[in-house]
């Protein structure tokens, strides 16, 4: 790893030293963001095709489950031998599972392209995290993650009408095709960049046995979840209960010790990213049914709830990004929280008919708004609290706990929902008691998460060294920290 210079730190992200990088980091998430929402679009029309609706459900938890595996590989590589193989290895995998599943023939082939993208995904998302912590200073790497953020704006709006387009006019598959030549661009782009912070830390990798291990029963886990909450009967009973006993033993080994018990510092961040995202995610997967089924948007329009969200998004982004925001970040952590809990309380006004449904829309995006001040803000702590030669491996952790607490609260909210609803399965409407509960359990839990912020900072309790959003103290502190 190369250290930068004085006029390299002083530059921005689209500055000489960083441009061609930056690019190539936003591109990649452009693309991985286009095909997420595209995917989404085709799915309804691919799936029957291929004669396969019996496994609709593994569609989506196929890629869910390798990317989970993946996520804890790419950790290990990157602190062995850097971030450029995982890179390259990811984007292959992705390539091929584009082209796998757009020219299935039928629905195996087609779980077997979705799996083989979930293991390219989880390898690259990991990889592009340890290259912002090697690659930029400190003072930057509030505004790439911002970047990265706003990447999936632009997909969020267009990706679904795109994706709609081709299915209509030629053929789902084109949406699977159509990307695949296009993921290579941002490799190329970044390429070249990375080679200067690639290879092992200046000590060595940390050696931690087992973790592929852990990571292959977490992952088998949580897809056995999946399936047991699409079930309503004994089975499903079974099946969760051999889920639980693979996640037990093997979750808290993929993330660092103390995480479960809320331990100041490190374990805390990864933990709150996870408990964010569950909340979040686990109320915005029923806004949309909740707004046409209650107060009867089209759901074009109930759709512009999540638009709205990615908007809001980028800008929380954005916002603990600029150079004028000074507060600390466990500040900016838990005030996200208030607004992520805030938001998902407003949820509940769309069951009001005198309050306008575009009321509880708003609502969505100041939440969302907090959800990227949050996230973004824990992404920059990660790196503050992690050494170099574990980059790789806290970088995975963190998307592990926001990949198994989103599956895990969305999983929880979907029994709740298919509980009501089938207790109500005579009726048009399911009873609101149904979503209020879904709304209270998550309110709660990012409340809690908003109560926990404060056990981010550093365990002597004193902030660690470029706390704030803004430019570092003059001297020692000023230099990367890698």
């Amino acid at each position: 790893m190369t250290e930068q210079s004085g006029d390299e730190v002083a530059q921005g992200i689209l500055g000489p030293a960083y441009r061609r990088l930056s690019i190539g980091i936003v591109s990649a998430v452009v693309f991985v963001a286009f095909e997420s929402m595209a995917v989404a679009t085709a799915m309804p029309t691919a799936v029957p095709e291929l004669d396969g609706m019996a496994l609709y459900a593994f569609a989506f938890s196929a890629f869910f489950t390798t990317s989970l595996f993946a996520m804890v590989v790419s950790g290990e590589l990157c602190d062995r031998t850097g971030p450029r193989l995982p890179l390259i290895l990811g984007t292959g995998a992705f390539t091929v599972g584009l082209l796998l599943a757009g020219s299935a023939q039928s629905m195996w082939p087609f779980l077997a392209g979705r799996a083989i993208q979930g293991l390219g995904g989880g390898l690259v998302i990991v990889a592009l995290y340890v290259v912002v912590g090697r690659a930029y200073p400190e003072r930057l790497r509030p505004k790439i993650f911002a970047g990265m953020a706003a990447a999936w704006v632009v997909p969020s709006i267009v990706g679904p009408l795109v994706a709609g387009l081709l299915t209509d006019e030629l053929s789902w598959r084109w949406v699977f095709l159509g990307i695949a030549p296009l993921v290579l661009i941002p490799v190329f782009l970044a390429l070249p960049s990375t080679k200067a912070v690639d290879g092992p830390p200046p000590g060595g990798a940390t050696r931690r046995a087992g973790r592929k291990r852990f990571a292959l029963a977490a992952a088998v886990g949580v897809g056995l979840l999946q399936y047991a909450g699409s079930r309503a009967d004994l089975l499903a009973i079974a099946v969760a209960a051999v889920a639980l006993a693979l996640m037990v033993p093997s979750v808290p080994k993929l993330l660092p010790p103390g995480t479960i018990a809320l331990r100041r510092g490190l374990p805390t961040v990864v933990a709150l990213r996870g408990i964010y995202a569950g909340a979040f995610f686990g109320t915005e997967t029923f806004l949309p049914l909740l707004l046409v089924a209650e107060r009867g948007l089209s759901s074009t329009l109930a759709g512009l709830s999540l638009t709205g969200g990615a908007l809001g998004w980028a800008t929380g982004s954005w916002y603990q990004g600029r150079t004028r925001t000074v507060a600390p970040r466990y500040l900016l952590v838990r005030a996200g929280g208030l607004f992520v809990a805030a938001a998902i309380g407003s949820v509940s006004l769309a069951l009001v008919e005198a309050v306008p449904p575009y009321v509880v829309m708003f609502g969505w995006v100041i939440g969302a708004f907090g959800m990227g001040i949050a996230t973004a803000s824990m992404s920059v702590l990660l790196f503050q609290l992690s050494p170099v030669e574990e980059h790789g491996a806290n970088s995975a952790a963190l998307q592990v706990s926001d990949a198994l607490f989103t599956a895990t609260f969305v999983g929880l909210a979907g029994t709740i929902f298919g509980t009501g609803h089938a207790e109500s399965i005579a009726q048009t409407t399911v009873d609101h008691w149904v979503y209020l509960v879904i709304i209270a359990v998550m309110a709660v839990l990012a409340l809690f998460g908003a109560w926990a912020a404060g056990r981010v900072r550093a365990p002597s309790d004193a902030a660690p060294t470029g706390m704030t959003a803004g430019p570092p103290p003059p001297g020692p502190a000023a230099e990367p920290t890698a």
